[in-house]
């Protein structure tokens, strides 16, 4: 029997938990749900069957992590990007299979000839993003090549947004993955290739050059570049390609005002705000404009910025709450931190709440002569607040490279991320069954 050891059963651990669940039920496998909060840990297992269970783990006690990695065949980590290096190590040590969503780290990739040595897998990068843009991106570009194609240009968004029937705030959002990393969002420079031309964008410019994105059905998006589109080259194999864009979407309108905080500087993190104990929402915001007892901090706010009273972006502020008295409940943090605090109360996703996933790529390329494109868009709604789009995204790609792995379809060995054709197809083709697929199109 196959022991899989699942490390983290929060939120978006819930339906990589479910599919493995329903999988261990008619398969020879055992199946272990740890978490910190061994409640947690037990509500993600459910019912306690012979296979099927729930434990508490602490993974900063080594002895314990040791003992339960040894016991397993394959971990899958669900715990914050910074703690694989550690579980990664002990899956080495102990020779077992390890698989998880996030960014492969320098730390990790470095183990990768002793992963091979040792038999085993260290899959990363198989969530949603990063891992399903690989995967659907890559389909694609294999098959252009396959054809003999050349391609000039490859674009690529994706967005964790809020469904259109639960879209009933100003900013056309609500958190549906970790805030901080919404707020910190971008921050560096962005640097991309257009037309065989290097760009680069600094971070006090990314909001305001913008991609305009649309989708059917769904109305008009827009997109910001990330950090660095140009590693993407040397991974998916298109190391020449005169155009490689990938960004973040949002709604249309939402980033011309989150560039408001930017150039204030509220999603400033490296710095502790003084005085926060006294102070309110308002004198929060009038902290980063011109002192003057002549004029409201309303009226600062639009000379300082150039934005106009009444404006959209001055009624999606208004709408937080930045303009009321009310106390501040954090008393410790950054500015970038403080501007999580309150952004958490009203941007959160309520249980009746369905959030959104939305995907789409762009290639350009030459085949015979004659310049073609191809549209490719994922459109992904959750259930409700806990069985998200987002879970479903992240955790199912992660779930079914477990079971393809443990019935041995999955023969690569050292450290991966799915952008190989054994790895990314059988993925792909089950995700079709769960509903989650690209729709093609070809324009002109």
């Amino acid at each position: 029997m196959t022991h899989i050891l699942i490390i983290g059963a929060g939120r978006s651990s819930a339906v990589l938990i479910d599919y493995l669940k329903k999988y261990a039920a008619s398969a020879p496998v055992k199946l272990t749900i740890a978490d910190a909060d061994i409640e947690i840990a037990k509500a993600g297992a459910g019912q306690v069957s012979e296979n099927i269970c729930g434990i508490r783990l602490d993974i900063f006690d080594a002895n314990q992590l040791q003992n339960k990695v040894q016991e397993a065949d394959v971990v899958i980590s669900m715990v914050p990007p910074a703690f694989h290096p550690v579980i990664a190590g002990v899956c080495l040590q102990n020779r077992k299979h390890m698989l998880s969503a996030s960014y492969v780290p320098e730390e990790i990739m470095k183990l990768s000839s002793q992963a091979e040595e040792a038999g085993i897998l260290i899959l990363k990068e198989c969530g949603l993003d990063p891992g399903l843009d690989h995967m659907t991106a890559m389909a694609v570009i294999s098959r252009i090549k396959e054809a003999g194609g050349e391609l000039l240009s490859f674009k690529s968004f994706t967005g964790g947004l809020v469904a259109p029937e639960s879209d009933n705030n100003p900013w056309n959002y609500k958190f549906t993955w970790n805030p901080r990393n919404v707020v910190l969002a971008g921050q560096g420079t962005a640097q991309y290739i257009e037309s065989g031309n290097y760009k680069y964008i600094p971070y006090h410019k990314l909001f305001t050059r913008l991609e305009p994105i649309s989708v059917e059905g769904l109305g008009e998006f827009e997109g910001y570049a990330n950090r660095d589109s140009l590693i993407y080259r040397q991974l998916y194999g298109i190391e020449n390609i005169p155009g490689l864009l990938r960004g973040t979407i949002r709604k249309k309108g939402f980033c011309s005002a989150w560039n408001i905080f930017v150039q204030l500087g509220m999603t400033d993190d490296s710095y502790e705000i003084k005085g926060l104990e006294a102070m309110g929402r308002r004198d929060f915001l009038d902290s980063f404009l011109p002192f003057s007892d002549k004029f409201s901090v309303e009226e600062k706010l639009c000379g300082y910025t150039g934005i106009p009273g009444g404006g959209e972006e001055f009624e999606k502020i208004k709408w937080l709450g930045l303009f009321d008295k009310e106390p501040l409940k954090i008393r410790k943090g950054s500015p970038a931190q403080v501007l999580q605090h309150i952004l958490e109360e009203k941007w959160k996703l309520q249980p009746q709440d369905k959030d959104m996933i939305i995907m789409q790529h762009k290639f350009r390329y030459l085949l015979k002569g004659e310049q073609k494109e191809i549209f490719s868009s994922l459109v992904c709604v959750g259930d409700d607040a806990l069985r998200t789009a987002m879970a479903k995204t992240v955790g199912l790609p992660l779930a079914i490279a477990t079971r393809l792995l443990v019935e041995g379809k999955i023969r690569r060995r050292g450290v991966c991320i799915p952008v190989f054709p054994d790895i990314y197809l059988p993925i792909l083709e089950e995700l079709e069954k769960e509903g989650i697929k690209m729709t093609e199109q070809e324009p002109g």
